[in-house]
């Protein structure tokens, strides 16, 4: 179990303050002004010039002392638009003060910042995607070329930071952003031309001096009784693109493509869109045909995403006279897990116009290239050929035992090539995220009974006392050298819940 730090959080500067009273400080007694929905704003975008998507990123701190990532002037970080085959290359300045007040897991922040590429299927080598070596203090700037192979997965994608020791603070801070590979109707050409949203949900911190917290838990409809075991009090609220409660702006029965990341740090999401159900298409940016053809779509009533999971879906508007929102349900993490209550994300509202111009569905000119589920059924058949064990005390996280330390020897050698079937083994009291860095898996079975509609993810729900069987995807030969597998609740990765692999030929 993890408590936040006593602070009020203000990313993505003036678009959360503009929404409501967040902006107070604890030592502030006036009861906070009525909150006010307002309509979804769009997140800046920066899309490929001659086969490359160039930007410059910025970490740094608000004059209001909140610290951040800036682009283009903005605190508002953009959705990377690029396509198979083509590069990403990001000027990551830190910016951040020498010496920081903050206080990180392991100690005061030494406000050490990089990028992950979080879920892609790139070469975990620098310039890439390498959380290892590349490191960057105050005053200095990482440069990144991300080569994205053009058999590359189409999907939605992100990029966070991920310092060891201070990526759940940095999160909180709302340092990440959402990144499409484009060419999912290749897959699934019924999406083609439909009007596109991408939300980012995050964690707005309080603390519970904040005074409007009655005001905040009534207006996301928070219950007074929670489904957790922990006893915890809440100490977060999920935003959508840096807003509390937004307007999502839908006609009646018109279809939407909606790609959703949830990039909170320890909190999980359960969604669901009343009185509708959703046609997904895609989880953590694996299309669903890209391995099974034969379902390009799964309509379901509710999704249930970790920290760092992402689904794409086509949604349908409600009747103009229905009362609609997308709201996260009630996760119980387990007697040791973080509080998630149930709250209101957004409102649908029947307008067929938005206030902001919304992206289509691009036409893709390249075939759909398909993988291969012959070696999958082996996987499933042989013993597991690697075990991942969790397990926490108040000292910290472990895995297999050992707590992570950046010298660490790697845990486990992979030749590139082929599958191997891995159990993961949760031996807590409460809910882990298992994450394992340019891979992804078929989770086939939990606790000895078998998953019904398995799906590929780069990132699984493991409950408390339970154990998870996947079959990992080890063929993509630009995955060759140092990565890392670890919990996706950030504070419990900071805290040693991680582990070096090494990808061989």
């Amino acid at each position: 179990m993890y408590h936040c730090p006593v602070t009020i959080r203000g990313f993505l500067g003036s678009a959360l303050i503009s929404l409501s009273a967040v902006t107070v400080t604890a030592a502030q007694t006036q009861p906070a002004p009525p909150l006010t929905s307002a309509p979804l704003a769009g997140i800046p975008e920066v899309r490929p010039v001659n086969h490359v998507t160039s930007l410059t990123l910025l970490a740094n701190k608000s004059p209001d002392g909140n610290a951040g990532m800036e682009y283009d002037g903005a605190r508002v970080p953009p959705i990377i638009r690029i396509w198979p085959g083509d590069h990403i290359r990001i000027a990551y300045v830190n910016q951040l003060p020498v010496h920081s007040t903050e206080k990180c897991a392991l100690g005061i922040c030494k406000d050490m910042t990089n990028l992950h590429f979080h879920g892609m299927q790139v070469s975990p080598k620098a310039p890439q995607d390498d959380i290892l070596t590349m490191l960057a203090a105050p005053g200095q700037t990482l440069q990144y070329d991300v080569a994205v192979p053009s058999i590359h997965s189409p999907g939605l994608f992100w990029y966070h930071t991920h310092p060891h020791g201070e990526s759940e603070e940095q999160d909180l801070d709302g340092m990440s952003g959402a990144i499409v590979v484009e060419g999912i109707d290749r897959y699934v050409p019924q999406v083609r031309g439909l009007r596109e949203r991408v939300m980012v949900i995050r964690t707005m911190d309080i603390t519970k001096h904040f005074p409007g917290l009655q005001q905040t838990l009534a207006f996301m409809d928070v219950p007074d009784k929670d489904c957790g075991t922990s006893g915890e009090k809440v100490e977060g609220f999920t935003t959508v693109n840096g807003f509390l409660r937004p307007q999502i702006a839908i006609a009646p029965g018109e279809r939407q493509f909606w790609r959703i990341v949830n990039a909170q740090p320890e909190m999980f999401v359960d969604l669901k869109l009343d009185g509708e159900q959703m046609e997904v298409v895609a989880m953590d940016g694996e299309p669903l045909a890209r391995r099974n053809p034969a379902q390009p779509t799964m309509t379901v009533d509710h999704v249930f995403l970790p920290p760092a999971g992402r689904v794409e879906a086509i949604v349908t508007g409600p009747p103009a006279d229905a009362h609609a929102t997308l709201r996260t349900m009630c996760v119980n993490t387990g007697p040791a897990g973080d509080i998630n209550p149930a709250m209101v994300l957004a409102d649908i509202v029947s307008k067929s116009a938005s206030p902001e111009p919304m992206q289509t569905v691009p036409v893709s000119t390249q075939p759909a290239i398909y993988s291969s589920n012959a070696h999958v059924t082996t996987a499933e058949e042989t013993a597991p050929q690697f075990v991942v064990r969790f397990t926490e005390d108040k000292h910290g996280f472990y895995i297999n035992g050992q707590k992570f330390m950046m010298d660490s020897e790697p845990m486990t050698t992979v030749k590139i090539g082929g599958y191997e079937h891995w159990r993961i083994v949760n031996d807590t009291n409460e809910m882990h995220p298992f994450h394992i860095h340019q891979v992804h898996f078929l989770t086939f079975n939990q606790s000895g009974a078998a998953v019904p509609n398995p799906v590929w993810l780069d990132t699984v729900n493991v409950p408390e006392h339970a154990t998870v069987d996947a079959v990992l995807d080890f063929t993509n030969p630009v995955i060759l050298g140092m990565a890392v597998f670890h919990c996706h609740i950030l504070s419990h990765e900071d805290k040693g819940m991680m582990a070096k692999i090494l990808f061989t030929r």
